[in-house]
């Protein structure tokens, strides 16, 4: 056989293995209108009243007129919901009934913006500012890179009710790469606390997303070149590392998770960057259980509830960041989680 034959079968041999191996695509249910710039993370917030009206935020990064978008379950811009002119929005969460006196409460949605060194609170869905401008984080560091904000995460203590967010960096030192910041609001106003630094970093890449479980009081992060960590959300419980694994699942860099809790079952739902899929893990155990292709590209965040939202997403819904200006919108039931 000639060396262009060789050449010939060879790349078709690849070609094949490559198809053999690709997993087969689970459609979205919805694909998002376009953002201006560059999407990265989302969040869903759930509206209790009326699930059908419940709200997706995803960031879209620029340092000039970056934003947070807010889309309704079609997909659809709610532009009088959207926060815009913002220096390089990174990563968005929500939370529910943060205590604003000993009387009034409400829902709020925090996001990092990178650009100004700073995370920005709002209440929702009044979309009003809660910060005076924003919270100035990692503010002890000399080095201006490590004052860079990327991830965000709240955690609600469920002994006290209280609301702390984590905060991680795009640079950051190989131990107290994480600041946890306690909200507190009163006579002046809400105003952060900072709770402690913890996590250790690898020196790999860099730590970017974040997710805490509530109910089990863990935080996880992703130590992008390395593992997913783990360890207690409360400070009261210490700030040794827990676990660190799955990192032999991914190709590249583990980025965006998110938790699906059921009545007796979790699963932590990871972005295989560079493979452009998912990577599913057993919360209470920590092991990897499959891979997933929701056909989004180079996914950097996610976000899921196992909450029924309506006639649309009856079984809960996964929102993931797609490398294309948008985000795609699954049925949770079409992950099989519990399958």
């Amino acid at each position: 056989m000639n060396k262009l034959k060789v050449n010939i079968v060879f790349g078709i041999t690849v070609l094949l293995l490559a198809c053999a191996t690709k997993l087969p695509e689970i459609v979205a249910d919805v694909v998002t209108e376009k953002t201006p710039h560059d999407t990265d993370d989302p969040a869903i917030w759930i509206n209790n009243n009326n699930p059908e009206a419940s709200i997706v935020f995803g960031t879209d990064k620029d340092e000039v007129n970056g934003g947070v978008y807010a889309f309704d379950l079609d997909g659809k811009i709610i532009k009088e919901k959207s926060i815009t002119n913002i220096s390089y929005p990174n990563n968005v969460d929500v939370g529910y009934n943060f205590a604003l006196t000993d009387s009034t409460s409400t829902d709020i949605m925090v996001f990092s913006e990178r650009e100004k060194n700073q995370i920005r609170l709002f209440s929702v869905p009044d979309m009003k500012p809660l910060d005076n401008g924003g919270f100035k984080v990692f503010t002890d560091e000399t080095d201006l890179e490590m004052k860079r904000p990327m991830g965000v995460s709240f955690y609600k203590n469920p002994e006290t009710g209280g609301i702390s967010v984590f905060v991680s960096r795009k640079f950051g030192p190989t131990q107290g790469y994480l600041y946890q910041y306690e909200l507190v609001s009163d006579s002046l106003g809400v105003h952060t606390n900072l709770l402690r630094k913890l996590g250790v970093f690898s020196g790999n890449k860099e730590i970017e997303a974040i997710a805490v479980d509530d109910e089990t009081g863990v935080v996880y992060y992703a130590d992008e070149g390395h593992c997913i960590r783990k360890y207690h959300a409360d400070p009261s419980k210490g700030d040794k590392e827990i676990y660190c694994f799955g990192g032999e699942y991914f190709r590249d860099d583990i980025e965006g998770m998110a938790i699906a809790r059921y009545q007796d079952k979790a699963f932590l739902i990871v972005s295989n960057q560079q493979q452009h899929t998912f990577n599913v893990f057993d919360v209470d155990t920590n092991a990897f259980i499959k891979e997933i292709n929701l056909g989004t590209l180079e996914t950097d965040g996610c976000d899921v509830t196992t909450i029924a939202l309506g006639v649309k997403f009856p079984n809960g819904l996964f929102v993931s960041m797609n490398d294309e200006k948008d985000f795609f919108f699954h049925d949770l039931s079409k992950l099989k989680l519990l399958e």
